[in-house]
């Protein structure tokens, strides 16, 4: 039987995520993931590909805020939060419309990175479309590298780790929906699934995996140990793979704890 074991949203892009017990699932993604990112002042995205920093920013939600703590300082940005201005921005392939959030969030962000940059929420829903490689579908996102929803079995880890000298921990690969599964990257194999009462998802390819992986969620540290060793059995063509992409199929809810009904 296959379960729920994590839920996890990452407000803003390339910061801290935050464990949920539950879940609201859009075709966009999960209810707040991804839905703010930091850019430059050359309008281009900052993940922490550009300052393993990032990691370090811790991020809450309450019914009316997004909170960000970082070196004993704290940002409270309201959830409506944003400017009149409309920006057109890049997100690798795709094109997003976002808006400037506020002047006190685009000054704090800066001081604590030591660079001007600017805190943008995504302007709606629908504000970016993507097109998956690999079955032509078109479909919302947000602010995610370029799928809605990453999913990755808890036996892939444990595999991994086996091979590793100091064992990882699941935030180094980020996902949105870890799953209690029997052996290791099993949900590679997954096409549709159902999770709880309602909500379907589609695994659509494999996760091709950065060097966001080589950085600690905890210190910002960087070891190329864990994507030099994932390289010599998860490498496919020019892609090393840990994890599954997915789109919605059916919209809902989801909790920890659900079922998982594997459709074949």
């Amino acid at each position: 039987m296959y379960q729920v074991s994590e839920i996890v949203i990452y407000p803003v892009k390339g910061l801290a995520g935050i464990q949920l017990q539950s879940s609201r699932v859009f075709e966009h993604g999960l209810e707040y993931d991804r839905n703010w990112m930091l850019i430059d002042s050359e309008n281009h995205f900052i993940s922490q590909r550009q300052n393993s920093l990032l990691a370090l920013f811790v991020t809450q939600i309450d019914e009316e805020n997004l909170i960000i703590t970082y070196n004993n300082s704290k940002l409270v940005v309201p959830l409506s939060a944003a400017s009149d201005e409309k920006l057109t921005i890049t997100v690798w392939d795709d094109k997003a419309s976002v808006t400037p959030v506020s002047d006190e969030a685009d000054q704090w962000f800066s001081e604590q990175l030591g660079n001007r940059v600017r805190l943008v929420k995504l302007a709606s829903t629908t504000a970016r479309q993507h097109t998956a490689s690999t079955t032509s579908q078109t479909f919302d996102v947000s602010l995610a590298d370029a799928y809605p929803f990453l999913i990755l079995g808890w036996e892939s880890l444990f595999y991994l780790n086996k091979k590793m000298e100091t064992p990882l921990f699941m935030n180094r690969f980020r996902p949105n929906i870890v799953i209690n599964t029997s052996f290791a990257h099993e949900e590679d194999d997954w096409q549709e699934f159902t999770i709880g009462n309602d909500v379907r998802l589609c695994n659509i390819k494999p996760c091709g995996r950065c060097q966001v992986v080589t950085i600690d969620q905890s210190t910002a540290a960087i070891d190329s140990t864990p994507l030099a060793i994932l390289n010599t059995y998860r490498k496919q063509g020019n892609s090393v793979n840990f994890g599954m992409n997915a789109i919605c199929k059916q919209v809902g809810s989801i909790s920890v704890g659900d079922q998982i009904h594997i459709h074949t």
